[in-house]
Order: C-alpha cells, then structure tokens, then sequence
C-alpha cells in the first residue's frame, strides 16, 4: 500500500519551513494542499513559498490554474492520487482538510459536486436535492448548518438515512498535525500580516481586481473591501485576524474529528517530533 505523510495545521504554524527539511531528509517531493495556492498570482496572501524557499525541492500542484478558471476538491482528488500513484511515498502538505481527506479516503464525488461545495444553493433545493436522492433521510429545512452538512454528504454519494459514510483509507496515512496556543499564532499571524503588506498584498489584490472578480478568501476578501473603501487599512487587518483565529480553530476540530492525527507541538522541537513519529511510522 503507498504511504501518504500529510503535514497540516493553521497558517503560520511552521508547515513550509517544515515540510521543505522533512522532503530534503526522506527524499520527497511536495503536493500542495492548500485550495487557494493552486491559483497563479494568488501568492503573497496566501503565504505560497517562494522559489528561493523551495531548495530545489519539487513542489507539485501549486500556480497550475489560471485565477479566472474553476478548480474543485473533485479535480484535486483526481490530480493528487495521479501523483500519489507514482511513488512508494508521498507527502501533501497544507490546510484544506475536506480536499486532502478526499484525496486519501474512498469519497465518490457526484456530477458538479464542487460547485455545490463551493456555493451551497438556498434551503429549499438542498431539502428537494436531498429527499430526491435518498427519501428516507430526516431533515429539517430549518437547520441550516446540519442541512448544509447533510447535503455535502448526499453530493458524496452517501445516504443519510443508512448512515454510509465512507471512511476508507486508500493509502497507509500519517497524519501530524501543528498545533500552537492560540497566543502564539495571534502573534505570529498579526507580524504575518504586516509582512505580506510589506511585500505587496494590497497592490497583488488590486492587479487580481483587473482579472476578475476577488475569491472569497480570508484575506484577500478584507483587503478588496479596503480597497472598496468599506474598510480601512487598520479594520480590516483586524478582521483578517480574527477571522484567521476562529477558522484555526474550526480547522483544528475538523482535523481532529476527519483525520485522527498525532499532535505536534508546533511552538518546540517540531522537526525532531516529526522525524520521531516518521521513523516509527516507516518501520
């Protein structure tokens, strides 16, 4: 069975600086797993490593599309089992959990999927969608976060009323995931932030504007609303960080439910943890 590592955890949490030591020691290359780095000139707010950052280390399924055109979790699963398929060993490293557990376990994903991931459609034809696919299943049109939830499962092929969701590993997966106290990473995405205005952020969000329009992304959402003047420079660097904290924190808890990683401590020896529970894994 092929290995998959996977490297994950919040922005700022160290995964590049990581990742780039764990290819050079065990000989890897790198499958990008994060949705927005996928996109070229979605660089300085989306932390993407820069060239001089990767040490000659292949970095796979990152600038591949075009920021006008569409790319989906259906895509990715497609393009990243291909390179998984090529070698005895993989490494995907990045935050977009639902897109790195679809490529690693048996999600089947139904005809325009992505679209309704992306843009979920209003309560009355998710409700229709569901009962047409599965009529047994409960649903209360009301619940619009279970609704929601109900609905992804359903554009996955799963019946909510057999209770069939498909938690099949495909590969042998080791899962570590950075963890860091919250004031820590507050600290670390507020210096973030300034640097990648430093670096150009709100001139890379104004050159995005004249492409299209501005994807509904942490970040580059607040910052085209400054541009917009419906914020200013110091509201929506707050609002960045806000938003940035509470997704961390979601984020962690989907990891945790989905995936079942170890727990790396991200604020001490991260490489040394790593390498432990990488060797043992390999064994």
């Amino acid at each position: 069975m092929k290995k998959v590592l996977v490297i994950c955890g919040p922005t700022a949490s160290g995964k590049t600086a990581l990742s780039i030591a764990l290819a050079k020691k065990y000989h890897l290359g790198i499958i990008n797993g994060d949705s927005v780095q996928v996109y070229k000139n979605y660089n300085v707010g989306s932390a993407k490593i820069k060239e001089k950052q990767k040490e000659d280390i292949t970095h796979h399924l990152m600038d591949i599309i075009e920021p006008v055109e569409h790319y989906d979790v259906a895509r990715f699963q497609q393009d990243a089992r291909t390179l998984i398929n090529q070698q005895p060993i993989s490494m995907i490293v990045g935050g977009t959990g639902l897109y790195i557990k679809a490529a690693l376990y048996d999600y089947r994903f139904e005809k325009n999927i992505a679209k309704a991931l992306a843009s979920f459609p209003d309560s009355n034809t998710m409700y229709e969608e569901i009962l047409k696919f599965d009529p047994k299943a409960m649903v209360d049109i009301h619940n619009i976060k279970r609704l929601k939830n109900i609905y992804q499962k359903v554009l996955m092929g799963q019946k909510p009323s057999e209770n069939q969701y498909k938690d099949q590993p495909l590969y042998d997966i080791l899962t570590l995931y950075l963890d860091i106290p919250k004031d820590i990473l507050k600290e670390k995405l507020t210096i973030r932030l300034d640097q990648q205005l430093e670096e150009g952020f709100v001139e890379e969000v104004q050159y995005l504007k004249t492409l299209g329009p501005i994807k509904d992304i942490i970040g580059y959402r607040e910052i085209n609303q400054y541009l917009n003047q419906e914020l200013t420079l110091e509201e929506a660097k707050a609002s960045i960080i806000k938003k940035s904290l509470a997704f961390a924190k979601r984020q962690k808890t989907w990891f945790l439910n989905q995936m079942q990683p170890m727990i790396i401590n991200a604020s001490k020896n991260t490489l040394k943890d790593c390498i432990k529970e990488i060797d043992t894994w390999l064994k």
